[in-house]
């Protein structure tokens, strides 16, 4: 069974929330953070991407700019415009896009766990994306921003969290980027903390990474480093932890995660399309059911549907982007590794199909390719069954906005 911890949240003042919080550090480059922080001093983003309060020429990943997230945060601190909570506390993180609300509990939870197997994941990581968060953890000397979790729904732990919230005033609520919104509670109450900690502790098997899989990396390779170098640290110290929020998985939704391509379409192509899949003509490329894909080519969506004798009972293997993976992209274009393969590229389900025809329409790429969204059940298939999903697999919306939570790992003074 899997551990929760409460912990000393740095959190924005309420008249400051919405102006702190912003999107996360991995879904903007530099020039669109720049941009968003720019006219904004109270934005996370001078912290979580400090290269904007420095040279544009500068790289990303220079020293300076981790030595300026550190002095960043020392400063929203010395101004008040992030606090720290008095004594550990929880807290219920709600999110509401499109009608459709996801709550979560912000804790964090144990390195141990996670190197145990208890907290499992689908992805693998690339390590210049796990050194740049080790090293802004640790010139911050916190986690400065929230790793991704679920789990399978526990009715006793649901109800807590839901009386909790019928019961209390958020201590934010307002609405922010995708016209989400977001509102967040303050659980302070010892004995129901207790509560919580011991129903995670006999009821809850595993949790799994929703995304987050390079911060939760980092953040354990941070834990273990601070550890070895000083072997007095207990096993209730605030190292031994990451932060994390924790939403059921039957809360979540997983958008379309779709792809366009830049390669020869030749003359044999559909003769070799339909080795594996039926076609036909559609006047519009969103799939509407699991293996079946979208085609858009030469001004024209085509419906493309798997036969039979490549579909797979296989965790990995019988996912639709496996199938498109496959049978598509690997056996008719070569595209082998879709992670350096500079002839593909993938386009978020938030986006739209008209995204993807202006792209190809643009003539940057030849054809996109729709897919059905993965299930949440299919993401903790494959990580119960100790497998990896193919790279961009899950799109998740609405995303967790950095700057309302950071973990102090109090190593510093």
């Amino acid at each position: 069974m899997v551990k929760i911890h409460p912990f000393k949240g740095i959190r924005p003042t309420e008249e400051l929330s919405d102006k702190v919080a912003t999107l996360p550090y991995d879904v903007l480059n530099s020039a669109e953070a720049r941009e968003l922080g720019k006219d904004n001093p109270y934005s996370y983003l001078h912290i979580d991407k400090a290269e904007i309060d420095l040279p544009e020429d500068l790289s990303p990943y220079d020293d300076q700019v981790y030595a300026k997230a550190a002095s960043n945060l020392k400063d929203f601190l010395q101004k008040q415009w992030l606090t720290q909570e008095a004594a550990p506390a929880l807290y219920l993180y709600e999110l509401t896009m499109n009608g459709r609300a996801q709550t979560g509990l912000v804790t964090c939870t144990s390195i141990d766990d996670y190197t145990e197997g208890k907290i499992k994941k689908h992805e693998f990581t690339r390590p210049e994306k796990e050194v740049d968060r080790i090293r802004h953890i640790e010139a911050c000397d916190a986690n400065t921003s929230p790793i991704f979790l679920t789990y399978r729904a526990q009715a006793d732990i649901q109800q807590i969290m839901d009386t909790w919230k019928q019961e209390h005033t958020p201590v934010y609520d307002f609405v922010s980027f995708h016209d989400v919104a977001h509102k967040v509670w303050v659980i302070d109450d010892e004995a129901l903390i207790q509560e919580l900690m011991a129903a995670f502790d006999a009821k809850v098997p595993a949790l799994y990474i929703a995304d987050g899989h390079h911060r939760t990396e980092s953040a354990v390779k941070v834990g273990k480093k601070i550890k070895e170098e000083q072997p007095g640290i207990g096993q209730t110290e605030e190292v031994n932890f990451f932060l994390s929020v924790i939403f059921p998985k039957e809360e979540l939704e997983i958008l379309d995660y779709n792809r366009v391509v830049n390669v020869p379409i030749t003359d044999d192509f559909f003769d070799q399309l339909e080795k594996n899949f039926t076609y036909s003509k559609t006047a519009e490329g969103k799939p509407t059911q699991p293996k079946s894909f979208g085609m858009y080519l030469g001004g024209q969506w085509y419906e493309l549907t798997a036969k039979p004798h490549i579909l797979s009972d296989d965790p990995v293997d019988g996912l639709d982007v496996s199938l498109l993976q496959n049978h598509v992209f690997a056996e008719i274009f070569d595209i082998q590794d879709v992670r350096t393969d500079k002839r593909i590229d993938f386009v978020g389900g938030i986006r739209g199909m008209a995204e993807l025809e202006k792209l190809v329409d643009s003539g940057k790429w030849r054809a996109a390719f729709a897919v059905y969204p993965t299930t949440m059940d299919d993401l903790l298939n494959v990580a119960d069954a100790g497998k990896i999903m193919p790279p961009k697999s899950t799109w998740f919306e609405p995303k967790l906005l950095s700057g309302l939570f950071l973990h102090d790992l109090e190593t510093k003074s």
